[in-house]
């Protein structure tokens, strides 16, 4: 699957967590989640989450985390990836049955997930579907596939982000269509966010994830980007740069339809969702400032925009400030 958020990510702005788990870690008491062995910047259970949900909040991290790592670490060939993602899902359908299995692979992470599953109620729908964009990403990279349009990629966002979103509401006891709608839109423009910041990552991969629509639009197929960067030493015509301007104010308006959610969440929550907004916005930021070519450098989120950040984060209203004019199409 496109990989997890990482240093200077979109999503990497909340200050240092209190519990994260890890894959290379067995917790000593069974229904919690292992502590971090190795580092990352994840914006869950930190010191602005309540104390009582970091431990459900950890568990489905340590689930999304491992099945990140089962599909896009190390050298196992995809068949071998997509069996394992199966058996992943069966321990899944046990934990929610409130199981772990005898002969269980990840009990590091099943154990704290099914004692989450059973006192908080987490829908194991939303789980799954995180599985199934993982497994798709994995099937889409091995026969080089692409996304016919915007409302494809959608769907993969749907099942790729979109859940993380809903969980935590879950938790927070938010269920409003209006809500749940927002952290739809602000999920799936993080997402969208992370695959235009890494052209630069993804192509050499073959991971490509413009809707072809949007570029059959400036007369670009997927063939014509093995001719500039990264593929090639050449800088990206201005099709290129064109096509990243527009997916990038998709992404934008996306994030704006969503982010009146953070004044729906009470407190410590609130906050820490407008600090990712914000992180996904200051993200759009530095594509544009880098006149839209990511095809040739990374953007990334960095302590020196702490301040900004928290600045932009404290200053929210109900309506963030009209947006610029749409590039031409």
């Amino acid at each position: 699957m496109k990989r997890g958020i990482q240093s200077g990510d979109a999503a990497s702005i909340v200050p240092e967590h209190g519990v994260v788990a890890d894959n290379r870690g067995v917790s000593a008491t069974p229904h919690l989640a292992a502590p971090s062995a190795h580092y990352e910047n994840f914006p869950v259970a930190s010191w602005l989450c309540p104390p009582h949900l970091r431990p459900p909040i950890a568990a489905i991290y340590h689930f999304a985390r491992t099945a990140d790592d089962i599909a896009d670490e190390g050298n196992a060939s995809p068949g071998e990836r997509l069996a394992d993602l199966n058996a992943y899902r069966e321990e899944l359908a046990a934990a929610a049955r409130g199981e772990v299995l005898p002969a269980s692979r990840w009990p590091q992470v099943f154990g704290p997930l099914a004692h989450s599953i059973a006192r908080y109620g987490l829908p194991e729908d939303l789980l799954a579907d995180l599985l199934s964009a993982f497994m798709q990403d994995i099937e889409k990279t091995r026969d080089r596939g692409t996304y016919a349009d915007r409302a494809e990629l959608l769907d993969y966002c749907r099942r790729s982000a979109n859940p993380i979103g809903r969980l935590l509401l879950h938790l927070y006891g938010v269920h409003d269509a209006q809500a749940l709608s927002q952290s739809d839109a602000i999920c799936s423009a993080l997402q969208l966010v992370n695959f235009w910041q890494d052209p630069s990552v993804d192509l050499p991969r073959d991971r490509f994830y413009f809707p072809l629509a949007d570029c059959e639009r400036r007369s670009l197929t997927r063939e014509n980007f093995k001719v500039f960067a990264p593929l090639a030493s050449g800088p990206p015509p201005q099709e290129a740069i064109n096509l990243m301007a527009i997916v990038s104010h998709w992404a934008r308006e996306l994030m704006h339809e969503g982010a009146p959610l953070v004044h729906r969440l009470p407190g410590r929550a609130g906050w820490e969702l407008r600090l990712v907004v914000q992180g996904g916005l200051r993200i759009l930021d530095k594509i544009e400032a880098l006149g839209f070519d990511t095809f040739s450098q990374r953007p990334t989120i960095g302590k020196f925009d702490a301040p900004v950040l928290l600045w932009k984060a404290m200053r929210m209203r109900r309506q963030l400030r009209p947006m610029k004019a749409a590039p031409p199409r």
